[in-house]
């Protein structure tokens, strides 16, 4: 198998609270149903948490827990990261090659953060990226909402064409492993 997925900052502090990105449960839902498939395919599911070294997402916190309802097993990965990019200063590409992985499924959180400079960097470290379409979320923000910041990063992720790999956004629904 050539592919691993990448969830992303799928964690508890992200989903609660008056700041929790839209439609949690049902992107943890969408979620557990493509890493599902996944590991029936025996595709390798990769989770990333993001934390800081004090306060919000501080290491090992609550908040910086995998989110309630997100089903991980015993052999899935973990990343720690520190950034919106989860291959800056982690062993993520690392991991990757050794797998011999060759393209990515990504999903998470927050859209226009953490999943879309993850996918950009993705792109220019030569990995193709189906972009789960249903299974990303954003909390949005004051100048458009959430189901605004998602589908505009579906449109505007699968446009780019200058590092040569390409983004395909596909529903939860639609996403196939196999060689």
């Amino acid at each position: 198998m050539h592919t691993a997925i990448l969830v992303i900052d799928v964690q508890q502090g992200l989903c609660e609270g008056p700041d929790a990105a839209h439609d949690c449960p049902g992107t943890i839902e969408r979620i557990n149903v493509v890493t599902h498939r996944a590991r029936v395919a025996g595709v390798p599911v990769f989770f990333v948490q993001h934390e800081s070294n004090a306060g919000y997402l501080e290491h090992g916190s609550p908040e910086w827990q995998l989110a309630k309802g997100l089903q991980v097993q015993a052999d899935d990965r973990r990343i720690r990261k520190t950034t919106p990019d989860s291959f800056l200063r982690t062993g993520l590409h690392e991991a990757l090659q050794a797998l011999g992985v060759k393209d990515l499924v990504v999903c998470g959180m927050h859209t226009e953060f953490c999943v879309d400079t993850t996918t950009r960097k993705a792109l220019a470290l030569g990995y193709p990226v189906v972009l789960v379409a249903d299974a990303h979320t954003s909390a949005g923000n004051a100048a458009i909402s959430a189901q605004q910041v998602i589908a505009h990063h579906n449109a505007t992720l699968t446009n780019i064409s200058s590092f040569g790999p390409r983004v395909t956004a596909v529903g939860q629904d639609e996403v196939r492993f196999s060689d």
